[in-house]
């Protein structure tokens, strides 16, 4: 059965999926510094899709294959086949590209520019980006920061902790115990990932990541306590920035009139942006060590991924 997200938890939507070009350039993590050669004016444009293009294609005449919303390399190909041209033959190539509103391009190997692709792309507002990475490089590391800023995310409320290297994601009503719960998890040698705000990101089909908010990061809030910084206090192996979220326990009060599955035949899911992941619903009653069930529903987690499932052995 499937349970509803929406009735389980608030959430808010994310970012929207477009990074400016201004933006694409200053951003730390995509590990290349750029050199901004002309095209100030369209530092604005919108990067759209995490797939890069080669200029080589639309330079030979089949332009109509260009997607303005990517980023365009020019690399070494591009140079020599440029090169290999007369004048004429370069300013024709270069004016096809003029009829797209490409969002940038990105010359790659501290490469000359051609004069041509400068001049004739003066008054566009398509900036021309340089860098020294060789395109290989440039095209690896565009995409991988691409994909990871670009990816489907949402933001909800709860804790996700890394447990027997099993994302576990802590959910439940305000006030029920989820951040005492992974205080208890990180003391047994486990690893906290976010607390009370978890920010999750679909990186493939039926892949979710989740990390924490940047500004508390590695930090938690206990009731009594106030906001504590996890990482000093037991050290950086306590900590991690994402998790692949592999499990979802909903802690819910207990309640005398409810019937429970006892047998853990039944199988729920949740969802969050299209991506079903295993749900167990955990009643939380005095006297009930929640942590310790966590670890022993990580471990059961685990041996379902190997095929083994106690509960059918005796059903």
């Amino acid at each position: 059965m499937s349970d509803n997200p929406e009735a389980a938890i608030d959430h808010k939507k994310g970012d929207p999926a477009f990074v400016t070009v201004r933006e694409f350039i200053a951003a730390s993590a995509l590990g290349i510094e750029f050199e901004v050669l002309q095209g100030h004016g369209g530092l604005d444009n919108k990067i759209r899709s995490a797939h890069i293009q080669k200029l080589g294609m639309a330079l030979a005449g089949f332009a109509g294959y260009i997607h303005a919303d990517r980023v365009q390399l020019f690399g070494s190909s591009e140079a020599n086949y440029m090169r290999a041209l007369d004048a004429e033959a370069r300013r024709a190539s270069v004016q096809r590209l003029k009829r797209h509103r490409m969002c940038c391009i990105v010359v790659t190997r501290d490469l000359e520019a051609p004069e041509e692709l400068l001049t004739l792309l003066c008054g566009e507002k398509i900036p021309i980006l340089r860098s020294s990475a060789i395109s290989s490089i440039s095209a690896a590391k565009i995409t991988d920061y691409l994909e990871k800023r670009l990816a489907p995310r949402i933001t909800i409320h709860g804790v996700l902790i890394e447990v027997f290297g099993l994302g576990i994601l802590i959910l439940g009503p305000s006030g029920i115990g989820k951040s005492e719960c992974a205080l208890e998890l990180v003391l047994k040698g486990h690893r906290l990932i976010a607390d009370d705000y978890v920010e999750i990101t679909r990186r493939s089909i039926d892949r979710l990541s989740g990390e924490g908010g940047k500004i508390l990061k590695h930090h938690m809030e206990l009731r009594g306590l106030g906001i504590i910084d996890i990482r000093e206090l037991f050290g950086i192996s306590a900590t991690a920035s994402s998790q692949t979220i592999d499990l979802a326990v909903k802690l819910e009060r207990w309640k005398s009139d409810e019937e429970y599955d006892r047998l853990g035949i039944e199988d729920s899911s949740i969802e969050f942006l299209g991506v079903s992941i295993p749900l167990i619903d955990m009643p939380v009653a005095p006297g009930r060590n929640v942590a310790t069930l966590i670890e022993v529903a990580a471990r059961i987690r685990l041996l379902r991924q190997r095929g083994y499932r106690p509960s059918k052995e005796i059903s």
